[in-house]
């Protein structure tokens, strides 16, 4: 176990965001010294990974920019997905040598954090077989992610959907993946979460597993 430092930017600009990232990722291959959570969350933006596509995006970048929606292409995996406020983004910037190198291992690890994170809230999840993420009754995706992995230094992360609004992911296809669904927390349970606490819950996951 190793110990995590824990950063909390709040609600933040997703490229502003990402930008800090950077300048972690920097220092921990330059110094190999800490490993870091980022805890935050972002205003609306729709993110396209390596292996997105722009016909993932139902609406055109007017109509988004219109209702105050960014557009941002990133380098970590996957396809399209949406952050807005009420989700929780954690962006696990580990120096993997400290664990272990192996970035398949790291994935199925924070998909069980998160799995024992909303068990803890009485919502029965799991993996989908061929699928990265975390899913109720294996057809509402509940928590999306998507890494980058340079030098064995992680980056972006994963959005666990809380309190939400779960309307906006009308705009895309999210993932690419057409028939499954979107769900958070609160819309499965029926009552919004304490922000504050499902942040605490995730962290002592994370510190459990790291």
């Amino acid at each position: 176990m190793s110990k995590i430092e824990i950063q909390d930017w709040g609600l933040i600009d997703y490229q502003i965001a990402w930008d800090r990232q950077k300048e972690l990722v920097k220092d921990i291959q330059a110094n190999r010294n800490k490993n870091v959570l980022v805890i935050c969350e972002h205003p609306t933006v729709i993110t396209i990974g390596k292996t997105g596509s722009q016909s993932n995006i139902l609406y055109t970048k007017e109509i988004l920019k219109s209702n105050g929606v960014q557009v941002i292409e990133n380098n970590r995996g996957g396809d399209v997905t949406l952050h807005n406020p009420g989700q929780i983004i954690a962006y696990p910037i580990f120096n993997l040598s400290d664990f272990k190198e192996d970035l398949h291992w790291f994935l199925r690890e924070i998909e069980e954090c998160i799995i024992e994170l909303i068990t803890e809230y009485g919502i029965k999840s799991s993996r989908v077989k061929g699928l990265t993420g975390v899913w109720v009754d294996k057809k509402r995706k509940i928590c999306a992610m998507g890494l980058n992995c340079s030098r064995w230094v992680t980056s972006h992360g994963l959005a666990l959907n809380v309190n939400n609004n779960l309307k906006e992911f009308d705009y895309i296809i999210p993932c690419g993946i057409r028939d499954k669904q979107v769900s958070s927390m609160s819309a499965e349970i029926g009552t919004e979460l304490a922000m504050s606490e499902v942040k605490r819950t995730l962290i002592n996951r994370f510190k459990e597993h790291f």
